[in-house]
């Protein structure tokens, strides 16, 4: 009682700190109105903390309900082979609807000690490749006319990437993490063996009731001070600035200028920008396929730190502690800009 209380106070901390950088805002700058507030703010912010409590609850249900086995019957062999056990596995097959929510599983399953932290920091770096898919379909059928082939070329060698390092991480498991025996024993096979009782039901609902709560309040008590400040930072221009900071310095020092526009565009908020551009400039004849190519890969390692500043820092921040959150995305950041670089240097020097 006396940790719910605490996190009670803890909340309401955090919003009285949330509505002073709001208020703030409003007086002393002319880029945030009320409009702003509820339509970049509020949806998205209510929308996020949906899919955490869904990922919460579904890793609870999950859990208590002895149906690990079956979630993660979509990827079981190569979870098998790695050591990562059916829980990261369930959590990998929710990652293809909602990354939000599978990491609110891992976070689940990490505190109940049914993974370990190395396995919790693994299975999150396998979760990029189903949210790799996540929005594939709506860029693809918009990259693909503005760009054409080198579109493609594009998204096949971002693909590579991603099931490069999947694969790494994998095999990284199967060497360096025991067999998960615990998850895979007498506990899950017990829970599949009997069919929960009206008693299970009742004491699943009551630990729900007990611990979701406290959870929720908890990640909350992080996202919203740390979703709002990102949110001001960005209407005030400051994600812009850095980009095209950054953008103008490794533009002239790394690639031709003739890409610089296509590089400039990518960096800034419109997504499909920097691809129009780059379709323009192939068109015109400035651009060969493979400079298109080189300078869309170049603009995606240089944009995704930032925009990954801009929007997933709350949210890892708030599902995991801010310091095992920060060490998830700098650490899953870095690997997939390494193997984004590995990718194009490789396309470097075959075409």
């Amino acid at each position: 009682m006396k940790k719910k209380e605490l996190s009670i106070k803890n909340l309401g901390i955090s919003l009285g700190v949330t509505l002073c950088m709001i208020g703030f805002c409003l007086v002393f700058t002319d880029s945030v109105n009320m409009d702003t507030l509820v339509s970049r703010l509020g949806f998205p912010l209510f929308r996020l903390m949906v899919f955490i409590c869904i990922g919460l609850l579904a890793g609870q249900i999950i859990e208590g309900m002895g149906w690990t086995r079956q979630a993660a019957v979509l990827a079981r062999p190569f979870f098998r082979f790695s050591n990562l056990g059916h829980h990261c596995s369930a959590a990998f097959t929710t990652a293809f609807i909602s990354g939000a929510a599978a990491n609110a599983m891992l976070l689940e399953f990490y505190e109940q000690k049914k993974i370990t932290k190395l396995q919790l920091f693994l299975s999150n770096y396998v979760n990029q490749f189903p949210a790799f898919f996540l929005h594939l379909p709506t860029t693809m059928f918009i990259v693909l006319p503005l760009t054409g082939f080198a579109g493609a070329l594009y998204f096949f060698l971002t693909f590579g990437a991603t099931a490069f390092r999947t694969a790494c991480f994998f095999i990284f498991g199967h060497f360096f993490l025991p067999e998960p025996s615990l998850l895979s024993g007498p506990t899950d096979k017990g829970s599949q063996a009997n069919e929960p009782s009206g008693t299970g039901y009742s004491a699943l609902i009551t630990r729900i009731k007990k611990s979701l709560p406290i959870r929720i309040s908890n990640i909350l008590t992080w996202v919203l001070p740390i979703y709002t400040l990102v949110f001001i930072l960005n209407a005030n221009g400051f994600f812009t600035y850095l980009n095209q900071a950054v953008t103008r310095y490794v533009s002239l020092k790394l690639i031709p200028v003739e890409s610089l526009s296509v590089v400039v565009l990518s960096f800034a908020a419109e997504f499909t920008s920097g691809f129009a551009a780059a379709g323009a400039l192939m068109d015109a004849g400035v651009l060969s396929i493979k400079q298109t190519v080189i300078a869309l890969l170049l603009g995606n390692v240089l944009a995704f730190p930032i925009r990954a500043l801009r929007h997933q820092i709350p949210r890892y921040m708030g599902i995991f502690s801010p310091k095992m959150g920060l060490q998830l995305l700098l650490s899953g950041q870095a690997f997939r800009v390494a193997s984004i670089i590995l990718a194009g240097t490789l396309y470097f020097f075959a075409a």
